[in-house]
């Protein structure tokens, strides 16, 4: 007599619970350095206080363009009752709105250059490096602004009118009427760097879906 043909038993296959670690089991070494405190996060901190005073500063480059290129608003000075009066010559000029668009203009093309050398040194997002785009583009903005109406005409217009005598033309003082200009620097550098991070950054790796498991004659899952 003959025994009967039993199937042998399957091959063990781990089940999904046995990828995790035990208890008493170390975790890997990459796992333990990505605290939020860990030194990676320190050093994107440092490097974001680096760009933000970098780009600050050249807001004072922006301040001496601005300078030299907004037009500029012509005033006239005349004696009414023993009493200076200033009065625009040309009512119907547009030179007060060039003054702010030559500012607006000028932020655009800084925050567009800082980001991407910004993006260019790192080749990175994340939010302290937008951050401090955003905060050194306004800080330049206003460091721009306080530089340009410091070096400009003086702000005194009836002293002016007095030192150019009656009825000579002078330049108004250089100021900013649209305050929210001041916020066109931070804008652009971040629409370039999101833009610039979405098309060259890096990437995350992609993953694949495991295949159909393939069954022996007996119905147990192959290895």
């Amino acid at each position: 007599m003959t025994a009967p043909l039993t199937p042998p038993p399957p091959p063990h296959e781990p089940s999904p619970h046995d990828a995790w670690p035990s208890p008493g089991t170390a975790a890997a070494p990459h796992d333990a350095g990505h605290g939020h405190d860990g030194p990676g996060m320190r050093t994107e901190l440092r490097e974001a206080a680096v760009i933000t005073v970098l780009v600050a500063i050249t807001g004072v480059a922006l301040g001496l363009l601005w300078l030299w290129l907004a037009p500029r608003v012509p005033l006239v000075g005349e004696v009414v009752d023993d009493s200076w009066v200033v009065y625009l010559k040309d009512t119907e000029g547009e030179q007060a709105v060039g003054v702010d668009g030559t500012f607006v203009l000028l932020a655009v093309a800084f925050g567009a250059v800082s980001a991407a050398a910004v993006f260019a040194w790192r080749r990175r997002g994340g939010v302290p490096l937008v951050v401090a785009l955003a905060l050194g583009g306004l800080l330049g903005s206003l460091l721009a602004w306080r530089i340009g109406v410091w070096l400009g005409p003086g702000q005194d217009v009836i002293a002016q009118a007095r030192a150019a005598g009656k009825g000579v033309t002078f330049s108004a003082p250089l100021k900013l009427s649209a305050k929210g200009a001041l916020l066109a620097w931070s804008l652009a550098a971040l629409l370039v760097h999101l833009g610039l991070t979405a098309l060259f950054g890096p990437r995350d790796p992609e993953t694949y879906e495991q295949g159909p498991l393939q069954k022996d004659p007996y119905g147990a899952p192959r290895a």
